[in-house]
């Protein structure tokens, strides 16, 4: 939505504006060498906390199950343990309210098909689909892809919802992968655990269905907090404090044997810092010698007799800016050769061809000269090419 990034499909990635390819080596590498390190010490330190603040998925269910608890009733929302079925309160089993929350959940499933448009087209291409104006950035069956990522939005928001993050998110498991034994989780206050023989406050807040006072290494816990606030809530009530918190270090409910297995925090930031900075290097030379613009010189392959005497200039701009450029040939006399165009205009990224045709007339011999472009930011840029006149 910012045009921060977005994926051009004629060319690659889009980042601030500027095409970034799989040629730009130190670019690309370097950032995915950076992103990786700084997520395997995130989800070494801080375990799935992603999944509870930053998740989408999760945000939004969250969000389907509020709206459907507030128009059908607490218990109308699916529970996916089957330890009860879903019920719809009899008060409130009215077509209004059936009619209100299918609204709420349309209109925010046309909002979120939207977010996938953004990957792949420009915010202002977005705003002339919403808009209904007519525009040459957009694909012709753009409404039916469109209609089916809505129809994925509105069946995820209806009925998967937390189904996803409990059984089918492989993103959950991949952060399970760099736990460590330091790594971040709830833990809870045994030795008061008579304050909460009758309460079970927690266990119902949580958005996982699993009971926050006996948490694993391993579990369905994104460390969201939730049942920490509630049970906090609680106790505040009676002027004491809650029984559960996030805390980092070795689990009360593990063996010291179990946890020495494990590698800590500290151990798994050590092994990460190299590749962290090798990254961080790499990306920032690809930074420093980022080229916004390609030359490339080549045969076009017409033949006069056995010999070649065309090229063409192809000229790239990876910039969506409008940009002007000029062409030259060095090292040879201009008798000696032709131009199709001694410049060529771009009005946003994208490529141009121009035709070099040399002259029948060079000498026999190896023949050095240079086509070099300027444009009108200052970039220059040269092509050396040798050719062999064999009039044999």
């Amino acid at each position: 939505m910012l045009g921060i990034f977005r994926i051009d499909v004629s060319s690659g990635f889009v980042i601030l504006g500027r095409q970034v390819w799989f040629a730009d080596f130190f670019l690309v590498f370097g950032f995915w060498l950076t992103a990786a390190s700084l997520l395997v010490v995130m989800y070494s330190m801080l375990g799935t906390v992603f999944c509870g603040w930053a998740c989408p998925q999760n945000t939004f269910s969250n969000w389907a199950n509020s709206v459907t608890e507030k128009h059908l009733g607490k218990r109308a929302v699916v529970d996916w343990n089957n330890e009860m079925s879903a019920r719809i309160a009899n008060a409130k089993n009215k077509w209004g309210n059936w009619a209100l929350l299918s609204i709420k959940m349309l209109l925010v499933s046309m909002t979120l098909a939207l977010i996938p448009m953004l990957y792949f087209n420009s915010p202002g291409a977005v705003w002339s689909f919403v808009t209904f104006q007519e525009d040459e950035r957009l694909a012709g069956s753009l409404h039916w892809i469109y209609t089916v990522f809505v129809f994925i939005a509105l069946v995820n928001l209806a009925v998967i919802r937390h189904y996803m993050c409990r059984y089918m998110c492989i993103y959950r498991m991949w952060q399970y992968l760099f736990k460590t034994r330091d790594t971040l989780h709830v833990e809870y206050d045994e030795s008061r655990s008579s304050e909460c023989e009758k309460c079970n406050y927690c266990v119902t807040s949580c958005m996982v269905s699993i009971d926050p006072r006996q948490t694993k290494t391993f579990d369905s816990c994104t460390n969201c907090g939730e049942c920490i606030t509630v049970c906090h809530s609680l106790h505040e009530k009676k002027g004491g404090v809650g029984l559960l918190s996030l805390k980092f270090g070795r689990r009360k409910n593990r063996t010291i044997a179990d946890t020495v297995k494990m590698t800590s925090g500290k151990q798994r930031a050590m092994l990460v810092a190299p590749i962290f900075l090798l990254g961080l290097s790499l990306f920032v030379w690809g930074l420093w010698s980022y080229q916004p613009y390609q030359l490339t010189v080549y045969r076009a392959e017409i033949l006069h007799g056995q010999q070649v005497f065309n090229y063409r200039v192809n000229i790239a701009n990876k910039t969506y800016d409008k940009k002007s450029l000029t062409i030259e040939v060095q090292g040879l006399p201009e008798s000696m050769y032709s131009l199709e165009a001694t410049g060529v205009t771009f009005e946003s990224a994208g490529r141009q061809d121009v035709n070099l045709k040399l002259s029948d007339a060079l000498p026999k011999g190896l023949i050095t000269f240079i086509v070099r472009v300027t444009a009108d930011d200052g970039w220059s840029g040269h092509y050396r090419i040798q050719h062999l006149v064999d009039r044999g």
